[in-house]
């Protein structure tokens, strides 16, 4: 890459898509190329720096505000910050393509049957059961991306197939070079 900001490079979706396995195939990618990557997960944020807030719309706004602060102080510093986060509102993408230089939108598409089937923690039966409100993608609506820079599916394309996308797309939009290659 020829400029000093990193890249936020944002993996968005329902719960279960393969949002963070994604991106961690991608920054170990990143990393093997000598590249300086942090990955910012939307779990681990929640019980950290976005400790204490709810699911409202307001709330989740916040959120993603406290993510894109996060994001923009590590991206100045030439670190490519990648985020897993559902990020289910529009108005939520919008915000972090303004605020971020070199930001990159992917949309972790899966089918929501598939996202309840791979569940671990069972939180769409909770959802459905009425014990998690404000639930995406059962009780709160996710808005399906209008023009994400990258769609990948992970129900229908393996991993690597999917990662091997990714990484090729970056090459080819942000002119990524390996860390060695740079002047």
């Amino acid at each position: 890459m020829d400029r000093q900001h990193g890249s936020v490079i944002w993996f968005m979706g329902l719960s279960g898509a393969g949002k963070t396995t994604t991106a961690r195939h991608i920054a170990a990618e990143l990393l093997q190329q000598g590249r300086h990557v942090e990955l910012l997960d939307g779990d681990e944020l929640r019980e950290t720096i976005c400790k204490g807030l709810g699911f409202s719309r307001e709330e989740r706004l916040e959120n993603i505000k406290r993510i894109v602060y996060v994001a923009k102080l590590l991206s100045r510093n030439s670190v490519d910050v990648l985020v897993s986060a559902i990020t289910p509102y529009q108005e939520m993408r919008d915000y972090a393509r303004s605020q971020l230089p070199g930001f990159v939108e992917i949309y972790v598409q899966c089918p929501l049957g598939e996202c309840e089937r791979r569940d671990v923690k069972g939180l769409y039966a909770k959802a459905r059961n009425g014990d998690l409100r404000q639930f995406t993608g059962v009780s709160d609506p996710f808005e399906v991306p209008q023009s994400p820079d990258i769609v990948i599916d992970t129900a229908a394309t393996s991993l690597q197939d999917n990662g091997d996308a990714v990484i090729g797309w970056l090459h080819a939009n942000l002119r990524f070079k390996h860390a060695a290659q740079r002047a």
